[in-house]
């Protein structure tokens, strides 16, 4: 990125790796380098596949940032800049101390979203706030209620920086919510320090476009990926699946 360039930047978004998308991770890729993102993060459900897929493509003009939706044991954590993936049903605070062991940065997605796999909730939440680097208070897909609202007072309680991202599952959606800024987000310590001024351009997913993510899951389970938490490494049995479960098939 030149010195002096503006960024844009959408630090969320799903791919066919995903068990709720069918995008093509190149597809999303070239769309979002169309609509003027010159970075994006690809956070698919417990998987950097799609992401490696979109970052090996080389798009000219857009950085891929390689990230993960972590499903932890107490909910989902937007995991940054890794290089291998985290694995799937870990305590919070273990799952983001594997992040940290590769440099990467941890945000909290739609913290206040009663429909998703929000994590901690409420008075929980705050345990860990001194532990990530910043939270969605505008999330596109957040459609009913007032979770946005309430992400952005809690970032504003425990002094985390906002950001706005699209959550895209279609390519209809990529960059639909974004962040502006004027540092170099291309490295965890250029977008940390970029996140303090960030300007969030706040659009929303249509209805109509969230509804094709229940058609989504049931193609995707016809291919045979569910999302599925794992057992520890020291359990003795299977964890409990997630009701939308995903058992990756990679």
């Amino acid at each position: 990125m030149t010195a002096g360039r503006r960024a844009f930047v959408d630090l969320h978004c799903h791919t066919r790796a995903s068990f709720d998308s069918l995008s093509d991770p190149v597809k999303v890729a070239r769309t979002a380098q169309h609509r003027g993102l010159t970075h994006l993060a690809i956070t698919d459900h417990d998987t950097i596949d799609g992401a490696l897929r979109a970052r090996d493509a080389s798009i000219d003009g857009l950085t891929i940032i390689v990230g993960e939706e972590v499903k932890t044991a107490a909910g989902d954590l937007i995991c940054l800049f890794l290089e291998r993936a985290i694995p799937p049903g870990l305590p919070i605070a273990e799952t983001i101390a594997a992040v940290r062991e590769q440099g990467g940065l941890v945000g909290i997605p739609h913290p206040f979203d009663g429909y998703r796999n929000s994590v901690l909730r409420d008075e929980g939440l705050a345990s860990i706030a001194s532990l990530v680097d910043y939270v969605e208070t505008h999330n596109a897909r957040v459609m009913l209620g007032e979770g946005n609202e309430k992400a952005a007072a809690f970032a504003a309680e425990h002094g985390l920086p906002g950001v706005a991202v699209s959550d895209a599952h279609t390519i209809l959606e990529v960059g639909v919510a974004s962040i502006v800024v004027d540092l170099d987000p291309s490295t965890p310590a250029g977008l940390l320090a970029a996140l303090s001024a960030a300007h969030l351009a706040t659009g929303r997913a249509t209805y109509f476009v969230r509804l094709v993510t229940p058609v989504a899951k049931v193609v995707q389970r016809a291919r045979g990926v569910r999302r599925v938490a794992p057992a520890r490494p020291d359990a003795g049995t299977s964890a409990p699946s997630a009701p939308d479960g995903e058992g990756t098939a990679r």
